[in-house]
């Protein structure tokens, strides 16, 4: 039911810092679990990040160490902090939620239902 809008989005050059944010229009929403993904032009969409109950997450291998999702309640909204960047990291980036069934944390397409309009990164070389 709830709204995703992603932001946060911008163009920076090899190692730097990206955070990208995805707003909620309900704050039940929080608790349900939420996660990352990004799509390059011509390349299907990939998890990054996913985020479960009781805070536990996990991570594409190719994020693994530089990426890092969070969540704030009082704000309805959750973050993907972006270091060490690198071009391969060009992609669109969009906010996933799954329903609330779902408590352990995923970046598999198919636990989620609900996709924001995604935020694009670009990182040059």
């Amino acid at each position: 039911q709830g709204q995703l809008v992603e932001s946060g989005g911008g163009s920076v050059q090899s190692g730097g810092s990206l955070r990208l944010s995805c707003a909620a229009s309900e704050h039940t929403f929080m608790s349900l679990c939420m996660a990352w993904f990004r799509q390059a032009p011509g390349k299907e969409r990939e998890g990054v990040a996913g985020i479960g109950v009781w805070g536990r997450t996990v991570y594409a291998d190719s994020v693994k160490g530089r990426f890092t999702i969070s969540q704030d309640n009082a704000k309805n909204t959750v973050y993907l902090q972006m270091d060490s960047l690198k071009p391969e990291d060009t992609a669109m980036y969009y906010c996933a939620a799954a329903s609330g069934s779902c408590f352990l944390p995923s970046i598999q397409r198919t636990s989620y239902t609900t996709w924001g309009q995604g935020t694009q990164v670009t990182v040059s070389s």
